[in-house]
Formats: structure tokens, sequence, C-alpha cells
């Protein structure tokens, strides 16, 4: 989809279709207003008539509205206006856009950016906008022998703003929003692609891909005899039950100044999670080919700043895997050394993530980091606490911890900051070993950031559990692409800030 900005008089715009807000309490937002004006009271009459309520996201096209130059206008309901939240923008912003496949237009000029937020700038919302527009139209039917065609697709969307002022902000965060999105639909994609066919070594041939694709990555694959020789003993171990070999992507973007510290971020791969010899309820186990949204995030993420070509050095490290059951499975109770020479008792099987991710914590202190962050789809107990609505955000340097929760904010990728305190630790005591890979049902989702941190002493850390939030159930079953938005708004930041320093 294509998209423009411009600024200009809602009554003059040549185009399939045009698109203006109107409030619950019958209020004509101001590009309404203005072809209302111009028509005489055709959109005041309308409404008068009770044929639209201006309930957040319905939607009413009309044809052929006097002295308007668009072939037709849609009303899109608003809600509220002082009750305008970022979330109801959202929902409007995306009801637009599917109604708008409904009409039969392919271009469109749209003035809901317009619309009142509290503390959002112009820009904002049309990033915001563009970036729920490019989710909205996504469409997960390769593996179909017949896909639902769209008779006449969208193809283009202009947003206007209010000032030839707002323009070139409008356009940069139009940028970021297209390689945002790209970036998401790459990890969406990967997500929701079946085990069968997304292993660890089509996992790592999509890290090879970027590098194909942009100069500026270079990616390595490490393999099994590799990760031996370094002593990656507690992320070998849980491929041990498949015959699908494990694998570590290495991905490094350089394209910031030679000696600064790289950013290092790290992505859960389990590309799928029978549970192993701990195995998981057969209901919804198919879901769990969705246990890879953390690495598949990672490589979004990394596609994402290279469209934007982002002057970073960022490294992107994905450990993948598989976790089956068969005779070569680890047992409950067997005791593996990771990379760092802690050892680790297996209490559960499940509890696989964190064998993968310690080993790469540990491995990423080869890189000297400025920053660490690991994302992994790591417990159910997170998605108790937090549902869909936010990723849990662990961390152990709380400026980095205000830097991923503005920009949570700005991105809308919303995370939540849960403790990690020395208290916890206790529940990770074994017998046997120095600590065991579980700390029972109690905070279930601590503790396993707990046992992470005991890898990540020597820099500064933030993991995101992204158990809740990187995928949907249900009607909408599928892969989000978060935290795709969430990292590459941190990113974008972070850039800024090198730039002023």
């Amino acid at each position: 989809m294509e998209f423009l900005v411009k600024s200009g008089s809602p009554e003059k715009q040549r185009t399939a279709c045009l698109i203006v807000g109107v409030y619950e309490t019958g209020k004509l937002s101001e590009s309404a207003t203005a072809i209302d004006l111009v028509s005489e009271g055709h959109l005041s009459n309308i409404i008068k008539k009770g044929d639209h309520n201006g309930k957040v996201g319905h939607t009413l096209v009309l044809h052929h509205v006097p002295r308007v130059n668009a072939e037709r206008v849609m009303l899109v309901g608003c809600g509220k206006e002082k009750e305008l939240t970022e979330q109801q923008y959202r929902k409007i912003i995306s009801k637009t856009v599917s109604a708008l496949n409904e009409t039969g237009a392919n271009e469109v000029v749209c003035y809901l950016p317009e619309l009142r937020i509290k503390n959002r700038e112009t820009a904002w919302k049309v990033g915001r906008a563009a970036l729920i527009a490019i989710e909205s139209v996504y469409r997960f039917d390769t593996l179909k022998s017949q896909k639902d065609e769209t008779p006449r697709a969208l193809r283009k969307l202009t947003w206007m703003v209010p000032s030839r002022v707002d323009l070139e902000p409008a356009e940069e965060a139009v940028r970021e929003a297209r390689a945002t999105g790209s970036g998401v639909n790459l990890a969406r994609d990967l997500g929701n692609m079946p085990g069968n066919i997304c292993t660890p070594t089509y996992l790592a041939e999509q890290g090879k891909s970027l590098a194909n694709q942009y100069k500026v990555i270079k990616t390595k694959i490490l393999d099994e005899s590799d990760m031996e020789k370094l002593g990656m003993g507690a992320l070998l171990c849980v491929s041990k039950g498949s015959s699908e070999p494990a694998k570590l992507i290495i991905m490094d973007y350089r394209a910031g100044k030679q000696g600064d510290k790289p950013i290092v971020l790290v992505g859960k791969g389990l590309t799928f999670d029978s549970g192993g010899i701990s195995i998981k309820p057969a209901p919804a186990m198919d879901e769990m080919k969705y246990d890879m949204c953390g690495g598949a995030s990672i490589i979004g993420t990394l596609k994402a700043i290279a469209e934007l070509g982002l002057p970073l050095n960022v490294i992107g490290l994905v450990p993948t895997s598989e976790n089956m059951p068969d005779g070569a499975a680890n047992k409950p109770g067997d005791i593996v050394t990771s990379l760092s020479g802690q050892t680790i008792e297996i209490l559960n099987t499940d509890a696989e993530g964190r064998l993968i991710l310690c080993d790469t914590l540990t491995y990423a202190e080869r890189f000297d980091p400025e920053v660490v962050i690991d994302v992994a789809t790591l417990t159910g107990a997170c998605v108790v606490a937090l549902g869909k609505y936010a990723s849990g955000l662990f961390c152990n340097h709380p400026p980095l911890a205000r830097d991923l929760e503005q920009a949570a904010d700005t991105s809308g990728d919303r995370v939540w900051e849960m403790p990690i305190w020395d208290d916890y630790q206790e529940q990770l005591k074994s017998n046997f070993a120095d600590m065991a890979n579980v700390g029972g049902r109690e905070a279930g989702a601590i503790t396993a950031a707990c046992f992470l941190a005991r890898f990540t002493k020597k820099f500064r850390w933030a993991h995101l559990d992204v158990a809740g939030t990187a995928w949907n159930s249900g009607s909408d079953k599928g892969s989000t692409g978060r935290p795709v938005p969430l990292l590459t708004q941190y990113l974008i930041d972070r850039a800024k800030q090198k730039a002023v320093a």
C-alpha cells in the first residue's frame, strides 16, 4: 500500500473516497464541517435523520455529495470527542480500513489524523494510523490453495494534515511506520508458519536472507558442533529429543560509528514446543508453533532498522530449536552445564526457553554490549498476570527500563515493569545443582526472569515476556508481530539520542 501526506481543503480533493469524522453528539470534525458547509448542510441532514450514530468505528458511505470533488464521502464514528483515547483511535483507523476494502475504492484521502488526542501531535497520529493500516490489511494465506481476493484492494492512502508545517514530520512518521510495518509483517509471517516448515534450519535461512537483502547486515549461523565446542550445554540439551538440529543465528547490523558498543537483541526461537517429557496438554498444542515469536521479532526488527538505515550497531541473536519427547530428550532431574559454567537441574522440561536463552545471554558478553534486551514467549504466568495487552518487562538497569517504557508509550506496544528482587531467587534453589530451571507455581514469570538474571550480571539487561502479546488465540488466531513496534521505536529513539550527543 502506498502512503502519501498532503494538506488542503477537503471539498477540493479529487479521490475515490474522502474520509471524515463524526462524533456521537452529532458534532462534525473540522473537515466534515467544511464539507457540510460547502454542501449546504448535506451531512447534517443525514445525521439528523439518524443514519449515523457517531459510535466508534461506525461507517457510512455517501455518494455524490453536492459540490464535493470526491466520488464518495465516508463518515466514520469517533465516539465522544472529549473521551477520545489512543486505543479508540486505533479502533477507528482499523475499522475504517476494513470498511474501505468493501467500498471498491482503491485510493482514498483520509482526514482522521485531525482528531484531537491528548498530548499527541499530528505526526504521531499519522504514523500510528499508517502502521495500523498496514496491520489491518495483513493476511497470511501463503499456504492456502484458494486465496480470498479483494476485488479492488486499497492501493493508495493519503493522510491529510492541518498545515504545510506538518508535512515533513508526518512524512518521516510514515517512513518509520512503513519500515516498522515491514518488520511486523515478517515477524507475523514467521510466527504463523507451521512447525513442519518453519524449523530451526528454516529460521536460520531467514537470517541469511536478511543479509542478502541488506548489505549492512552480516549473518553467521552456529551449528550444534560449534555450540558443543563452546560449551553451550543448556542450549543443546533442549534439542536432544528432536531430529531437527539446533541453530544459533547471529545477525550483525553495523551502521553506527566504529567503536560504538552494539545493542544486542536476543529472541527465543522455539519453532515447536511439545513440552518434551513434561509434555503439554493436547488442547491448543498446535499454537506452540508460536514459541519462536521472540526470535521472529528480532528478525523483523533487524529488517525494520535496515530499511530505515538507523545509524546504530545492533546484534541480533536467535537461539532456535525444537522441544520434543523422544528417547534422547531431557528428563526431569537431569543436570546440565551452561556456557557460563553454572549447572542447572531440569525439574520441568517444558521450561526450556530459559535454557536456550541463558547460553545465548552468556554468548552476548563477547560483543561488549551497550545493553542487552531479550524477547521470549516465556511463561503462561505472564499471560495470567497481564493478559494480551502488555508485555512483562524485567530489568536490572532503571534507565534502560525507562527508555523501553517511553518507546512503549510512543509505539502503543505496551509494557509493564515487574520486580526481579533477590527474594525470588530463593525459589530457584536446588539440592543438586547451582539452580533449578523452575521455581514453582508462585510468581512464575518473575522466577523465570530471575533465572535469566543469573546470566546477565556483566551487562545492562532487560527481559520482555511476550507470551500474552505475541499471539492471538480464538477466532483471530495468529501472530501479532509484537514487540517489533516497541523494539524499532526504542532503536529509533536511541539513534536520535546519539545524534544529539
